[in-house]
């Protein structure tokens, strides 16, 4: 069990933060053992042809049978608006001592192949190779993760209003309670610490966990990263709701992109949220494009989408007008 002694017994000592670097690093337990994650099989599905120029077997060294990965890598985010880039240059500075101290935790005194070696060289590799997971089988998605995750947070926060902060921690996971001012973590491991929550204590929704989790360290800070809501609609293809008169003149799926793209969108990101291939997609963006409907930009390796000013003009005199 792991223990947290709230400093003070209000909400401040408690504060929500979304980590892409979690998520990414979290994700690769579905790697390892896709049968404990079956609602992310599509996701999984998706990657087949993607893995195959990633850096695999270090990916896969990242945890072990438990499923644990390191704490460096896991880092206590500040905010729900936390970004890729700044974690992963934040994790350029990791203490090699700590790298070392870390893996050790995780995989005991033999380290796996690709992570033998001295320790700011195996820290680039990981770097390398977690960059190279984000863009190309993350970034497409994220905007779609991110969506969920946020939604929990202020699910969370409405909690806290109405019903407390105890009973907002008991909803985390069954083995999270509030007892007096010590928030306690039952884990299903031997591990067993307790801590004073200095700096308050950071709650994580992650996309990757069965049950609530905390650092492996005592000496890290108090985090506990517990199973966001709603993840069995993560994956289900969303409906593109269009008006009838606008489905008239340009179809149901052309009319459904454009209804959509109010703000930018890449292809690719707009085949997961539809349940259909960036090649389908790419068709019916070309002709609305060509018709002077969307600009494009690119933004990065990826070009995108949203709707012109005469977009705009179509679609806002489609919608029904209301009566003064």
């Amino acid at each position: 069990m792991v223990r947290y002694e709230l400093l003070g017994m209000d909400a401040a000592d408690v504060r929500f933060a979304v980590s892409p670097l979690n998520e990414l690093v979290l994700s690769l337990r579905s790697w390892r053992d896709p049968g404990r994650f079956p609602l992310h099989l599509r996701w999984l599905h998706a990657l087949d042809g993607a893995r195959d120029g990633l850096d695999e077997p270090l990916l896969l060294a990242l945890t072990n049978v438990r499923l644990w990965t390191p704490d460096f890598l896991n880092p206590r985010p500040y905010s729900p608006l936390t970004r890729i880039a700044d974690e992963l240059e934040k994790l350029a500075h990791v203490d090699p001592a700590v790298v070392r101290r870390d893996l050790r935790a995780v995989h005991g005194g033999a380290l796996p192949g690709p992570l033998r070696g001295p320790a700011p060289r195996v820290l680039a590799r990981i770097i390398d190779a977690l960059g190279e997971y984000w863009r190309l089988c993350f970034e497409p998605y994220w905007p779609r993760m991110r969506a969920l995750l946020e939604g929990d947070v202020t699910f969370r926060g409405r909690q806290i209003a109405q019903r407390g902060l105890a009973a907002m921690l008991s909803g985390l996971s069954d083995t999270v309670r509030l007892v007096d001012n010590v928030v306690e973590v039952h884990l299903r491991s031997k591990l067993d610490y307790s801590r004073a929550a200095t700096g308050g204590l950071t709650l994580v929704p992650t996309l990757w966990a069965l049950i609530a989790s905390t650092p492996i360290s005592a000496d890290e800070p108090p985090m506990i990263l517990y199973p966001a809501r709603g993840i069995a609609t993560l994956w289900e293809p969303q409906s593109l709701p269009t008006p009838d008169s606008l489905a008239g003149l340009l179809g149901a799926t052309r009319a459904g992109l454009l209804i959509h793209l109010d703000t930018p969108a890449s292809s690719t990101e707009l085949a997961v949220r539809l349940g259909v291939t960036p090649t389908a997609v790419n068709q019916h963006l070309r002709a609305l494009r060509a018709g002077g409907l969307l600009v494009s930009t690119r933004y990065g390796r990826s070009v995108l989408y949203r709707r012109s000013d005469l977009g705009d003009l179509l679609v806002a005199s489609a919608r029904p007008r209301t009566a003064n």
